[in-house]
């Protein structure tokens, strides 16, 4: 099917508009004048309206013209982006890279990364999206991530690289209101059913979903993020684990104090995690530099 209105046509519109002159835009476009005028009057023919002024002195889009460029321009910036992701894909750089952070790690270091990547202006559509417990991992065999960090568990096997990052190390933090903040000796598994737990919900989406609580409980809150679970203890709404370093500024305020427990939970591996099949630029960049970031873990034994 062939389309009256071209990018071709479009650019003389736009060289036209700004230059205000034929021959103006002729220049500006490398060609003759008469090129642009059969250009014009071929899309005015085939439109059926007329697109320029002609009883004045200076070229002046009709309103009929200015609908067919300002509606023509997006198509134009669109063209543009798909030549930059063209060209930017032949040099190695990927037109799109997802990264997916774990919500038990901080969000800062990536950040700091991004700012560092975004300094480079290369015409990289970047997508940042925040996956919990064994979501990460479903993330990258859903196809919604081309990276993830902080992803824990059992490495998958196959089509996967992955780097360490670090230990998780986990702590049993109360509110000091809370009554179990006021018992004597270790907490015990019945001492911990009497209360809410609060748990971060597993954002898998294809995968079965992982539950990272280690006890039982009556009752139980499910939030999003590792950010909520941290403010729901502040508030003494529950009880449960927490990465110890999201918590440094909780513990020395006094809004949270730790108690010992009788079910303790291991320290976890920290991964960052891709597929094999054939990573850009972009994504061998974003790994070298997350791999040099303090994400404030258990260093990686040597």
């Amino acid at each position: 099917m062939a389309y009256a209105v071209t990018l071709e046509a479009l650019r003389v519109l736009e060289a036209i508009h700004q230059l205000g002159s034929f021959a103006a835009a002729a220049d500006a476009l490398f060609k003759v004048p008469s090129a642009l005028t059969y250009t014009v009057k071929k899309l005015e023919e085939d439109l059926g309206v007329a697109l320029f002024d002609r009883s004045r002195q200076k070229s002046v889009l009709t309103p009929a013209g200015h609908l067919v460029l300002e509606q023509g321009r997006a198509i134009l910036e669109a063209a543009m982006r798909l030549e930059d992701s063209i060209k930017q894909f032949e040099s190695g750089w990927e037109p799109k890279l997802r990264i997916a952070r774990d919500t038990v790690l901080l969000e800062s270091p990536l950040m700091s990364v991004v700012g560092d990547f975004l300094l480079q202006n290369r015409p990289v559509e970047l997508s940042l999206s925040e996956e919990a417990v064994g979501g990460g991992w479903d993330a990258l065999q859903d196809d919604r991530a081309d990276l993830v960090i902080g992803v824990t568990g059992e490495l998958p096997k196959g089509n996967v690289h992955i780097r360490a990052i670090g230990e998780l190390e986990f702590v049993f933090a109360v509110s000091p209101t809370h009554p179990l903040a006021l018992t004597e000796g270790t907490i015990t598994a019945p001492q911990l059913r009497q209360y809410p737990a609060i748990v971060v919900a597993d954002s898998s989406k294809i995968l079965p979903a992982r539950n990272s609580g280690i006890f039982e409980s009556r009752q139980v809150l499910r939030v999003d993020t590792m950010r909520s679970k941290i403010e729901a203890q502040c508030l003494g709404f529950g009880v449960g684990y927490l990465p110890k370093h999201r918590i440094v500024d909780e513990l020395n305020s006094g809004r949270l104090v730790l108690r010992q427990c009788a079910l303790p939970r291991p320290n976890q591996m920290a991964y960052l995690a891709w597929r094999k099949d054939s990573p850009g630029r972009g994504l061998s960049w974003f790994v070298e530099q997350l791999i040099k970031q303090d994400w404030q873990l258990i260093p990686v034994s040597v």
